[in-house]
């Protein structure tokens, strides 16, 4: 017989170092950040409209995405907070990895928007209305920046947040460009600096979205977490008192902020009880801040045969 005891440990702490909640008053910054990026979409459409500026009207619609990108964060902010169900054994809160994925293709489609439009402006150049571009970007900054700055603190440990937070520093980054290359055209009457200043900070925003895009992609296929070394994970739990080898170790993100694993531990000649396993969930939890893990105790040969399969 492959293995004659099952030992599983479940535990669900969440107090503990390496492991991050994202405090519930993110909820307030989601609401100030559309409240303030509505409000400017509308003053920089009417602007536009007023003016007669295509650029103002186009980068309204542009400031549109950053509507919909911090709606969908805020979404997953508060599903993740959901209780489990029968159906949804973890809760919603792997809706946050989708929510961070879904920000950083939005990010990647306007960069890719903002550099056709800068193409386009530089082989048939377009006079700026620079006065008028200029005082609705300087209000953009304020926005934008404000509004990012309110997700700085938590996009380090919460991607989700992280991806709010890009999706609003870009934006601040693009008003910053519009702001220095209409000084530019204004003092130079050079009106292709505009978008070769639009490429520029195009291409700083895609290297700034691209972790964002891998890390959130990697996170959405179960892929083990950044910070995490499944090999040093083995290798801890194989060192465990009595354990002989170490099949079947998974990890994976429950949410982007939540770790679970799963290992089957061989151990012949121990018990493998209640100590041993409340040690081992603790070892995990303070060295790699894995909040859920679950073990299997297995007696024979499983480790010599490949491992034991076990639905």
């Amino acid at each position: 017989m492959a293995a004659d005891h099952h030992g599983h440990h479940h535990d669900h702490g969440h107090d503990h170092a390496g492991h991050h909640h994202v405090p519930a008053e993110f909820g307030n910054a989601f609401a100030i950040g559309v409240a303030l990026n509505v409000g400017f979409v509308l003053v920089e459409g009417g602007a536009g409209w007023y003016a007669g500026s295509i650029a103002l009207i186009a980068d309204a619609g542009h400031n549109l995405s950053d509507v919909l990108g911090l709606l969908m964060a805020w979404a997953a902010h508060a599903l993740a907070k959901r209780p489990p169900s029968a159906r949804y054994t973890y809760g919603l809160r792997g809706s946050s990895i989708l929510a961070a994925l879904f920000n950083a293709i939005l990010l990647l489609i306007a960069c890719g928007a903002i550099a056709l439009g800068a193409v386009e402006r530089l082989l048939e150049p377009v006079p700026v209305q620079g006065g008028l571009v200029m005082a609705v970007a300087i209000v953009g900054i304020a926005i934008n920046l404000g509004t990012a700055l309110l997700f700085m603190r938590g996009g380090k440990h919460d991607i989700n947040i992280r991806g709010a937070f890009l999706h609003m520093a870009a934006d601040a980054a693009v008003s910053a460009g519009v702001v220095v290359a209409g000084l530019i055209v204004l003092e130079t009457g050079l009106s292709w600096i505009d978008p070769l200043i639009s490429l520029v900070i195009v291409l700083v925003i895609v290297a700034g979205t691209w972790g964002l895009f891998r890390d959130s992609l990697s996170m959405s296929l179960q892929g083990v977490p950044g910070g995490i070394d499944s090999a040093e994970v083995t290798g801890r739990l194989a060192a465990l008192p009595g354990v002989t080898a170490v099949h079947h170790v998974h990890i994976w993100p429950t949410s982007t902020t939540e770790i679970a694993l799963t290992a089957h531990l061989l151990m012949p000649d121990h018990d493998g009880d209640d100590a041993f396993l409340t040690a081992a969930m603790a070892m995990i939890r303070r060295e790699f801040g894995i909040a859920h893990g679950t073990f299997q105790i297995e007696r024979g040969n499983c480790a010599d045969i490949g491992g034991c399969e076990h639905g």
